[in-house]
Order: C-alpha cells, then sequence, then structure tokens
C-alpha cells in the first residue's frame, strides 16, 4: 500500500498524536490508467477535499480526473464528490467510476 501523506501507522493503531490513514482505493481500471496500476493509499486527511490533494500532489492532474469521473463511497456511504465531507481516521473511502448514460 502506498502512503500520500502524514505519518506511517497500520490501519486500525493509534500512536499517540498520529491519526489512523484513511484507506483510500480505486476500483475499475483508474488505478491502472492515473497511477501505474496502484489502486490503495493510506492517506491522512480531515475531509475529502484533503484526500484529493494528497493524491494530486502524488500523481499531478489526478485531483482533475478524480473530481469529474469518480463518485465517492466513504465507510460504504455513496456521495458525490463533495469537498468538505468529513474523513474521519481509519475510514475506507472508494472513488468509484461515474457511469455515462446514453
Amino acid at each position: 500500500m502506498s502512503r500520500a501523506s502524514g505519518r506511517v501507522t497500520r490501519h486500525g493503531s493509534r500512536v499517540a498524536g498520529v491519526r489512523t490513514p484513511a484507506r483510500v482505493v480505486f476500483t475499475g481500471d483508474f488505478g491502472d490508467r492515473y497511477t501505474g496500476g496502484v489502486k490503495e493509499f493510506a492517506i491522512e486527511a480531515k475531509n475529502l477535499r484533503g484526500v484529493i490533494k494528497a493524491l494530486d500532489a502524488l500523481y499531478p492532474g489526478l485531483g482533475e480526473h478524480l473530481e469529474k469521473e469518480t463518485t465517492v463511497a466513504i465507510d460504504g456511504e455513496i456521495h458525490e464528490v463533495g469537498y468538505y465531507q468529513p474523513v474521519r481516521p481509519g475510514c475506507e473511502i472508494f472513488f468509484i467510476p461515474k457511469i455515462e448514460g446514453g
């Protein structure tokens, strides 16, 4: 698993003063297209905007693709990409490609 920002911790663990990173997952072929096949990340952020910014720092331009091409599930609840959606320590965030209608 790759890390985008913050300190290294294991999921489910707490170190004094350290947030447990969120587990961030790309579904479908999104990781193949934009991150060279990397599909999972551990990211420390307070909200979804922080997650997107951290991913964009690792892969410049990725943030724009995430905003335009994905829907987000945080702990199993689907959200449109909303920048200020809170991210709790240790949560799971899935970026899911949008389904295009025709």
